[in-house]
């Protein structure tokens, strides 16, 4: 039991960046806008986060740190790709090479550094509680916010004339925009809000999932948020799932590997990716289900006036 305790706490502590990043890519391609730059986001967050923590001390300057480096490189990704009418594809690998490289020459100095041990979190009263508080309820609060804010994206898409009208903007931009609705703001203001939440994603790898900064610490992890969105269909619930669910792969591999089970060591870091692609591939068996769910003009330009 113990064993399991903590192998669910360490699944909800992996799970959490991938469901704010996927969290952050549902937005981005709810409105319409393909963001295929997630892991270079994430990669600059996470250096300036732990730059950050490393200098003030403060986990939650290192988060704000993080949104900030993420929504102003998702704002550049988003005026190229809204206003310049680039290529979304092509500009968002670009940012994802930009990131890796950014990230490394800037991170120079903070390799082999760790930032200092941050006091025990968990919910008072609870985190005690035998199997179910280490597994539930000793976690960085930024696990609960996690939760929260799928619950909240929830909210803001199906309840909420705001989340009604950036689906909208996501299913047909000319009807929207022949309702008087500003579709290029729209779509910015959903990338930027998606690009901070891939930010705090990569904060929280360097701040408190892995103390330290280590060059593409990131490890392909926006990559897997981006698959989960096709995962999840396109509905903030099933990434809470989903994230949930490939943080478990990641942790399992780690824990087998602890308890001496003989595989090779490649074979087992290859599991979670493996089980990525593999889930891709069964939901790609029903395209009909995925053009039902997919908004119907992502990845597509919009032109004014054309």
């Amino acid at each position: 039991m113990n064993a399991l305790s903590l192998l669910v706490a360490a699944t909800l502590s992996a799970g959490t960046p991938l469901a704010l990043a996927g969290l952050g890519l549902l937005v981005n391609e709810r409105a319409g806008v393909l963001n295929l730059g997630a892991e270079g986001l994430m990669l600059i967050a996470a250096v300036a986060g732990f730059a950050t923590a490393f200098h003030t001390g403060s986990e939650w300057l290192a988060f704000a740190a993080g949104a900030g480096a993420g929504a102003l490189v998702a704002a550049v990704f988003g005026w190229l790709v809204i206003w310049l009418n680039t290529n979304q594809y092509a500009t968002g690998l670009a940012v994802s090479l930009f990131g890796s490289g950014f990230s490394a020459f800037v991170g120079i100095d903070y390799v082999g550094k760790r930032l200092e041990d941050t006091p025990v979190h968990g919910v008072p009263g609870l985190r005690d509680v035998p199997v179910l508080g280490p597994a539930l309820f000793q976690q960085h609060p930024m696990v609960y916010v996690a939760i929260a804010l799928a619950l909240a994206v929830a909210w803001f898409f199906y309840r909420t004339r705001a989340g009604l009208v950036l689906r909208a903007v996501g299913e047909s931009p000319v009807s929207a925009h022949a309702l008087g609705y500003p579709v290029r703001g729209i779509r910015l203001a959903a990338v930027v809000a998606g690009g901070a939440l891939c930010g705090v994603a990569g904060a929280y790898l360097s701040v408190v999932y892995t103390p330290l900064w280590v060059e593409g610490m990131v490890s392909g992890r926006g990559w897997i948020a981006l698959a989960l969105t096709v995962f999840a269909t396109w509905r903030p619930a099933r990434i809470l799932l989903g994230a949930y669910l490939f943080g478990g792969v990641t942790m399992l591999q780690l824990h087998l590997q602890a308890s001496g089970v003989q595989f090779p060591p490649q074979f087992m870091s290859m599991l979670p990716y493996v089980s990525t692609v593999v889930v891709l591939v069964l939901i790609s068996r029903n395209p009909l289900w995925i053009r039902l769910n997919m908004p119907a003009s992502l990845g597509k330009p919009f032109f004014p006036g054309a």
